[in-house]
């Protein structure tokens, strides 16, 4: 496995690729969830790419940047023991060597509700690095998880509209076995907090279980399993109204839990 730090060891790291080449976007701090990725993108590629970078512009001035976790030699040893063949793992000047970026990508109005209207800004500094990860790692298919569904919809939008020559795979959301989403936060919960969670997931399978009833019967089954979340929607899988009497929707939730937000999501019938 190669490791690159600089863009000079990835475009020569790259260059030494054959085949189609299946890239990974992470912050680090990997858990099953990556490796599933990982898997995903070994079935479908000829060759692994991995990224590590902990993405300062979609962070908050009051969130986490500063304590998200890092454990960059753990990450490495996941990475070569499930076949990744580079990984490129860049510090903040490798990614910004000018400082924030002046031009950043405008997600257009599906990125300002949901996660985007709770954290403003967020999804200019998701696609914006996504964007430029792409360009230097240039793959032919991009894993995403579908936890973070919204992100999975805007890049699938960003890809369309720009006419980048990526194919975006969703890969499903992996849970404990509770049914808790995995999430690189999960460790910031306490055991209390830990049991607490899981009321995103109960809220996600109340509102499934009554798909059938239509879409107020989704909504207020979730809310009668989550009373106050951030916010709790159902919506078209492409993030539009859902339809309205049958079909293929979305239930979408986000809660803080003690001091820690967690997203979820699961397809619903209708």
């Amino acid at each position: 496995m190669i490791v690159a730090t600089t863009r000079g060891e990835l475009d020569s790291a790259r260059d030494k690729l054959e085949g189609a080449v299946g890239v990974v976007l992470t912050m680090g701090a990997l858990h099953d969830g990556h490796i599933a990725l990982i898997r995903a993108a070994r079935e479908r590629s000829a060759q692994v790419l991995v990224t590590i970078f902990v993405n300062p512009l979609q962070f908050g001035p009051n969130e986490d940047f500063d304590r998200y976790p890092r454990t960059l030699d753990r990450d490495l040893a996941i990475c070569a023991a499930n076949g990744v063949d580079v990984v490129f793992a860049p510090d903040r000047a490798q990614m910004y060597p000018d400082g924030e970026p002046a031009v950043r990508v405008d997600p257009g109005p599906l990125g300002e509700i949901l996660e985007g209207a709770s954290r403003p800004g967020f999804f200019h500094g998701v696609l914006t690095v996504v964007l430029k990860l792409f360009h230097l790692t240039r793959p032919r298919l991009a894993f995403f998880g579908e936890k973070d569904y919204q992100q999975l919809a805007l890049v699938r939008r960003m890809v369309r509209d720009t006419d980048l020559p990526v194919e975006i795979v969703g890969v499903p959301t992996v849970r404990e076995p509770d049914g808790l989403a995995l999430s690189s936060r999960n460790r910031y919960l306490s055991p209390a907090e830990r049991q607490a969670a899981l009321a995103l997931s109960r809220a996600l399978r109340a509102g499934a279980a009554a798909g059938r009833d239509g879409a107020s019967a989704v909504l207020a089954a979730a809310r009668a399993a989550l009373p106050d979340p951030d916010y709790l929607a159902l919506t078209a899988p492409d993030l539009g109204p859902p339809p309205p009497r049958h079909g293929s929707a979305r239930l979408l939730v986000a809660a803080r839990i003690g001091t820690t937000r967690l997203i979820d999501n699961a397809p619903v019938e209708l």
